[in-house]
């Protein structure tokens, strides 16, 4: 498999990269037996992403997106698969639970460390190569850069959070991934928005390795991570239907979060 086929790249003409690591439903036909079943399902997908910011070509942005599953590689976690939340529950580079914490492999067929390294080598590093690559070439054409990082999830999982989550959870890396300007544009979209949707800044999401490594403010390229409830736009339990009635009425949302976001970057470029 070419580095080509492991990803999709569309190229915009603004200053903005919407990457949706985790919207993968591939596991390659070698691998299957490898897990339980159920795995093959991907339950675990941020399903519908796509389609939920299907006017990102209106907007002129580029987008990046994978093939593969998130249980074949995590492309929002460390190459060196160090832990994003130590003390919680965390997901691995090459994930081995399910969100409820059930293993995903068949007893003793789990990957091993050659097995970790050959799917980041092949997997992994071309969605970064092209996201970095990305960056800077929007950067170059206008001197500064917005990366939202879009995910969504079950809004209850207690194997990873207790209760219920916000309806959008916004992520800054505790405030040094993107200027505090953005962070406050799209904190003060979300508190504006109707109908009203309960949100948080950098709470039990504070964004991932793709928000943490390549947002650099100083350097005029701001990474934001929205992860987002999957009741707000879809069904999410199985078959994990996606409503149209429901998206309708985020979308508008969505585009002014992003909005709002370009355009405090803007200023602070031009500042």
């Amino acid at each position: 498999m070419s580095p080509t086929t492991t990803f999709v790249l569309q190229q915009g003409n603004v200053p903005l990269l919407v990457s949706m690591p985790h919207i993968g439903t591939d596991i390659p036909v070698d691998l299957r037996a490898h897990y339980v079943p159920r795995a093959l399902e991907v339950e675990d997908t941020d399903w519908h992403l796509a389609r939920l910011y299907n006017f990102l070509g209106e907007l002129g942005a580029s987008v990046l997106t994978p093939r593969m599953s998130r249980y074949v590689i995590d492309l929002n976690r460390p190459p060196d698969d160090a832990p994003m939340y130590p003390g919680a529950s965390n997901t691995e580079l090459c994930p081995t639970r399910f969100f409820t914490g059930e293993p995903l492999y068949q007893p003793g067929r789990e990957p091993g460390p050659e097995e970790r390294t050959r799917r980041r080598d092949l997997y992994w590093q071309p969605y970064h190569a092209a996201l970095q690559s990305e960056l800077v070439r929007l950067r170059a054409l206008h001197g500064h850069v917005v990366l939202w990082d879009a995910h969504s999830i079950r809004s209850q999982i207690p194997w990873l959070f207790d209760g219920r989550l916000p309806d959008l959870s916004v992520g800054t890396a505790g405030g040094v991934s993107a200027a505090v300007a953005l962070a406050e544009a799209v904190m003060r979209a979300c508190a504006d928005a109707l109908p009203p949707c309960s949100s948080v800044l950098n709470g039990r999401f504070k964004g991932g390795y793709i928000t943490r490594h390549y947002g650099r403010p100083a350097s005029q390229v701001h990474a934001i991570q929205l992860e987002m409830c999957q009741c707000l736009y879809m069904q999410e339990a199985a078959p994990f239907r996606y409503d149209p009635m429901l998206a309708s009425a985020i979308q508008p949302l969505l585009k002014e979060m992003l909005a709002s976001a370009l355009k405090a970057s803007r200023r602070c470029h031009e500042a």
